[in-house]
């Protein structure tokens, strides 16, 4: 951070505002550049297309979804890119022990040392073949993660019947694939619950922290801005990761304020910076147009019952820098940071120096606003899509 402070001042010196910029700019973008691959396995008709297609946002009927018919089972690994962050890709892989993909061949001939780890699915339970592939990876120092798929189905089959109870239900699914897979040889094993059609509900937010948790640390966020806001918690922890980066954005903002440039106010490189992180944020919560619309189609609620939650003005409009100043106006005074600014290109270098302090804590305390009210909303937007969905 400090190179990349000393290497924008630089450019200001030089009267470069372009490559100041476009350094910033990399900077911010810089966490969505991080590779992600995930492989999802199993054996045909298992719900592995469903997963993917519920781990992107989509449905089987959208454009670029996971063909899930039973028709066209997968007999090729085949890539889909997740839709709003290109680093991530979800691999639909093969069942493992087909005549093209014999179990001793497997690993070799989907290229695993591309994937990050392995979701190995299964409807019913987990066979030879899928201990044979855990055991591979585990002997190739990947990670690999049981997931026993359409417990809704299970759920529903099991209603009618008088002594009908879910977490009774939940636990003998767990326990039988436990067991089973005890019995096949793996010791300890976990096995996670989930509905590619529900995500919010059964063992996806377990499976969430497990992977967040065993994930090297520079994959981590690009796992959690892929995921769905199916959940709260990863609501509150997108908050988190943005809060950590307020800070940097901050210390730019106070190199720039140090360094008298004719014709660049800091309060103008605020306003840019600025737009470009609330625009990120907006984006980042799933509070822009199109995220809401994909929300809308998902959970049955209204595009406009879902934006009728919504509070904060930074959410409704596009985010230009002349929107953004009355906001910057109103909530930090950005008056008198410019009047600040006048008297430090006069002045002495005491002053500068207040400056820079000056506007390092008018932008973080102006981002930390913009990202409660955003994060705010995101929940309100949550809590009403889930409470019309499971009242249906």
């Amino acid at each position: 951070m400090d190179a990349l402070c000393a290497s924008v001042k630089n450019d200001l010196i030089n009267n470069d505002v372009a490559a100041a910029a476009a350094k910033i700019q990399k900077y911010s973008e810089e966490p969505n550049d991080i590779p992600l691959n995930i492989a999802i396995t199993g054996q045909s008709e298992s719900g592995k297309s469903t997963f993917v297609n519920a781990l992107r946002g989509k449905k089987s009927k959208d454009e670029g979804a996971a063909p899930t018919s039973m028709t066209q089972n997968t007999l090729e690994f085949t890539s889909y890119p997740h839709p709003d962050y290109s680093n991530v890709t979800l691999w639909d892989l093969p069942g493992i022990g087909t005549t093209t993909f014999p179990a001793d061949k497997y690993l070799e001939l989907v290229e695993f040392e591309k994937f990050d780890f392995f979701i190995i699915i299964s409807d019913t339970r987990f066979r030879e073949n899928d201990v044979k592939l855990a055991q591979e990876i585990q002997r190739m120092k990947k990670k690999f993660y049981f997931v026993r798929s359409k417990i809704d189905n299970n759920i529903r089959d099991e209603e009618g019947k008088k002594d009908f109870s879910k977490e009774g239900i939940l636990r003998k699914i767990r326990d039988d694939s436990v067991q089973g897979l005890k019995d096949l040889g793996i010791e300890s094993p976990q096995v996670f619950l989930v509905s590619g059609f529900e995500l919010h509900l059964y063992d996806f937010s377990l499976l969430h922290e497990t992977l967040e948790r065993e994930l090297p640390a520079h994959k981590r966020d690009a796992l959690l801005f892929a995921i769905p806001n199916i959940i709260l918690e990863i609501i509150n922890k997108r908050k988190e990761v943005f809060q950590s980066r307020i800070k940097y954005y901050s210390t730019l903002s106070a190199a720039v304020a140090a360094v008298p440039v004719p014709g660049l106010s800091a309060a103008t490189f605020n306003l840019s910076l600025m737009t470009s992180v609330v625009t990120d944020y907006v984006a980042g919560f799933g509070l822009d147009k199109q995220s809401l619309e994909k929300l809308a189609a998902s959970s049955g609620v209204s595009y406009d019952d879902l934006c009728a939650v919504i509070k904060s003005e930074l959410a409704k409009v596009k985010i230009t820098k002349e929107f953004l100043m009355k906001m910057f106006i109103s909530v930090a005074g950005t008056a008198a940071l410019m009047a600040a600014e006048k008297v430090s290109r006069r002045i002495s270098i005491i002053v500068t120096a207040l400056s820079m302090t000056f506007s390092f804590g008018t932008t973080y305390a102006t981002l930390n606003y913009f990202l409660n009210q955003l994060a705010d909303d995101a929940q309100r937007v949550f809590n009403r899509a889930l409470g019309l969905k499971m009242s249906v």
